[in-house]
């Protein structure tokens, strides 16, 4: 599946002088690592896109990321070579230097902040490595680039794509064009439970991301979430919510009471491939500022995003078939896990009437152009 070109309006990065990298020093290829959310990864992909493409065929591509999202990435032909981390909060083990060290790479990128990422990858013997300044791991880097520290209860107009494209320009990638990648899911639906392949032939699914992982903060109230998705099921459709076994309990409050058979909780329940065709099957995702959300744009499906303590212009989903709902208040964005005042306004302030009328806008627009 290629997803259309779409060239959303993201907030700009600093550009940096452009020094390309030296192809015949590169060896087998260049390693990225990526950071440990699947949202933030999602937003690294149009960077490693251009990078590919300034690499002659005999360089890999290879990724080093959390076990968790290695399906993901593996369903990106573009990507050579997975290599997922034991334990990303400790040091690495030696399975995983000899796994780095066996790739060859010449050069490395880092995309997360990590000090002891650094370090691993100059022991694993990668003996250029380019990244963001950050935690005073500059002199492990053959060139670090310096991006300006976020400002809480401000919008801060720098996008975390934009971040990342920055960085591989100033290595000689050119200008993104706005295309996302090509995903082959690692297994079709017939692999899936009966159940998941039966909701994803229907044609009026709507998905729901009510959780968030950073923290409740972040999260609309899972009674709006129900009164959009009792709305929907009335007009014909199917709801499923989705997320992690840990959001299984919000995934309840949002689909319980709704009529039987007609909303499901998959929270917990699919794996990651599962969670791709769900939503590549879905026709529209309603969600708070979550990996769902960034993975359902970058499939190019569209959807309603709600956001509150975060910054939209920073980490809104990459696409232009996704509209966000956002009230600034003084005290937002706070970038807090769970709201200092215990009343989240920010979120709140969000109604389920707002969000049913972007849904008809969105559904009624033309997504062929």
């Amino acid at each position: 599946m290629l997803a259309r070109k779409v060239k959303p309006d993201l907030a700009a990065a600093p550009e940096f002088p452009v020094h390309p990298l030296n192809i015949k020093k590169i060896k087998d290829g260049i390693i990225v690592r990526v950071p440990n959310w699947l949202g933030d990864i999602v937003m690294t992909l149009p960077a490693l896109m251009e990078l590919k493409k300034i690499l002659p065929e005999y360089c890999g591509l290879f990724v080093i990321c959390p076990l968790g999202v290695r399906d993901f990435l593996e369903s990106l032909p573009m990507i050579d070579y997975v290599i997922p981390l034991e334990e990303v909060h400790r040091n690495w083990s030696s399975k995983d230097l000899r796994r780095v060290s066996k790739i060859r790479a010449g050069a490395g990128i880092l995309f997360n902040n990590s000090l002891r990422d650094a370090v691993f990858m100059r022991i694993a013997g990668i003996k250029y490595l380019y990244g963001a300044q950050a935690r005073g791991r500059s002199l492990l880097l053959r060139r670090s680039f310096p991006f300006p520290a976020r400002v809480n209860y401000r919008l801060n107009n720098l996008h975390h794509t934009s971040k990342y494209l920055s960085i591989v320009k100033a290595l000689g990638a050119s200008e993104w064009d706005g295309s996302l990648p090509e995903f082959k899911i690692k297994y079709d639906l017939e692999q899936s439970d009966p159940e998941i392949r039966a909701i994803c032939s229907h044609t009026g699914l709507m998905t729901i991301a009510a959780g968030a992982a950073y923290g409740g903060s972040k999260r609309w109230s899972a009674e709006k979430f129900k009164e959009v998705a009792n709305w929907w099921i009335k007009d014909g459709g199917i709801v499923a919510a989705l997320g992690s076994a840990k959001e299984k309990d919000i995934a309840a409050e949002v689909v319980d009471d709704l009529p039987a058979g007609k909303a499901y909780n998959l929270a917990g329940k699919t794996d990651m491939c599962e969670l791709m065709h769900l939503l590549v099957n879905s026709k529209i995702c309603v969600a708070n500022d979550s990996g769902i959300m960034h993975l359902s744009a970058v499939l190019g499906k569209p959807g309603i995003a709600i956001f509150g303590p975060t910054d939209y212009s920073a980490t809104g989903p990459i696409s232009n078939y996704w509209r966000v709902i956002y009230d600034k208040l003084p005290c937002s964005p706070c970038f807090k896990r769970e709201c200092p005042y215990g009343h989240s306004e920010c979120m709140e302030l969000c109604s389920s009437i707002q969000v049913v009328e972007q849904i008809r806008k969105l559904l009624d627009s033309d997504f062929s152009k």
